[in-house]
């Protein structure tokens, strides 16, 4: 069909949620080697307009709802300025045995800055 297939929004906003911690000098690899793990939890996906291939595009991340062991990140799609689609993803943080913990202090005082919603 020429559009990009929906499931690599995805796979873009993982990328784009991997740069925006690395931005704020929580790179994802570091927190898995500190057993701190951000499980999916649910994900979503409304397309505002096709993509196709070779198409220049911009996300931009933000975090939204931090809870005590959980948050979620918004994403919004951009082709020359124009939304093309938005996302959510919601995680939760849980330990080397998959059991929900709290969110480390080093997360929620890295990320403070950047909360869409306080």
């Amino acid at each position: 069909m020429g559009v990009v297939y929906y499931s690599n929004y995805l796979v873009w906003f993982e990328i784009a949620r991997t740069e925006l911690l690395r931005s704020v000098s929580l790179p994802y690899a570091e927190l898995e080697k500190e057993g701190i793990y951000l499980v999916v939890a649910g994900a979503s996906c409304q397309y505002k307009s096709p993509l196709k291939y070779d198409d220049l595009i911009t996300i931009e991340t933000r975090i939204g709802c931090v809870g005590k062991t959980s948050m979620a990140f918004d994403y919004i799609v951009l082709k020359k300025g124009k939304v093309a689609a938005e996302g959510k993803t919601s995680h939760v943080f849980t330990n080397r045995s998959f059991k929900p913990c709290r969110i480390p202090e080093k997360v929620t005082e890295a990320i403070s800055d950047y909360l869409t919603v306080k």
